[in-house]
């Protein structure tokens, strides 16, 4: 006998549903495999992290990143030499405002002091504020935002080998005023007492830009709410002028952490196959799936007269 047709109450005919329909997926929305196929670039599908795990990587991350940057050779004199020659790029392009707004700013004591801590403290209080976030509303990101972070930070160890770069405060030759000595500032390993605990030979690239850039590009694109985007904007931009105010930085490394970061995304996209917004904000149970319409109910071809079985083979 051959094969079944059901007649429509348009009058046309439609192959009946498949006996066995095991290898057929539910189209319903909703139920689709939210894994993707083996060759697809995604198929590194984030996992929901670990809590106890991630506080130990950060840590340890942290702490070889900084083991290994203070480890690098502090190359005085070529540190001042690269400096020396920033200096000269930045004033043949006209672009050499550095002095004039460490100047300006260090002016105004209230406002000078507080670009002091915030240059000790935001750095990591905003970057682990963001961290927690992700982890917890929204942990399908998570990995992926870290691996940008982790990827901008161990790149950067490589600037710091390959061009030591003394900040302009410590220029010779030069008017640069060092706001945390100046003002007794508490809490920065650039200056004062802690100098000896961090390398002051590592300005290149900027890793205040790099993370704080981090931290508002994940905000701006991840947040929902306009005050949090617009934060997200704002931050970066306002550690420029704290780097640039406090003589800590030329502009030109903060251009370097960009690029550091540029990696970094470049890195997580490879591993994810898209960036963090693109990835779905819940993994594991706690993805809710999408509400479909509700099933309809198929009409039995027996009691109902307007349909009409037709065998091919009769």
């Amino acid at each position: 006998m051959g094969e079944s047709t059901v007649r429509t109450l348009e009058g046309r005919t439609a192959p009946p549903s498949p006996i066995d329909g095991s290898d057929e997926l539910d189209e319903r929305p909703g139920t689709q495999d939210p894994r993707p196929p083996a060759w697809s670039p995604r198929a590194r599908t984030p996992r929901r992290p670990r809590l106890w795990f991630e506080i130990l990587l950060i840590a340890v991350s942290y702490w070889t990143y900084s083991l290994i940057r203070n480890a690098v050779p502090e190359q005085k004199a070529e540190a001042l030499a690269n400096a020396d020659w920033i200096w000269r790029a930045e004033q043949s392009l006209g672009l050499a405002f550095e002095e004039s707004v460490n100047h300006a700013v260090n002016s105004v004591t209230w406002l000078i002091v507080g670009m002091n801590y915030y240059y000790a403290t935001l750095h990591f209080v905003v970057t682990i504020g963001v961290l927690v976030w992700l982890y917890r509303w929204q942990p399908g990101r998570y990995a992926a935002a870290r691996t940008i972070l982790f990827a901008t930070t161990g790149v950067a160890l490589v600037g710091y080998y390959l061009y030591p770069l003394a900040p302009p405060r410590l220029m010779n030759g030069q008017s640069f005023i060092d706001t945390v000595l100046v003002h007794h500032t508490w809490g920065s390993m650039a200056s004062g007492n802690l100098k000896n605990m961090s390398n002051q030979y590592a300005a290149m690239p900027s890793m205040h830009i790099g993370w704080s850039l981090w931290s508002g590009l994940i905000i701006f694109a991840l947040a929902t709410a306009p005050w949090a985007r617009i934060l997200g904007l704002l931050y970066p931009a306002g550690t420029l002028v704290v780097i640039v105010a406090t003589a800590n930085h030329f502009w030109l490394d903060a251009v370097g952490g960009m690029i550091c970061l540029a990696f970094g995304f470049a890195v997580s996209y490879l591993w994810y196959g898209a960036r963090p917004q693109g990835l779905p904000k819940l993994v594991g149970p706690e993805r809710a799936e999408p509400a479909g319409p509700p099933p309809v109910a198929e009409a039995d071809p027996a009691a109902d007269p307007a349909q009409e079985t037709v065998s091919s083979g009769r």
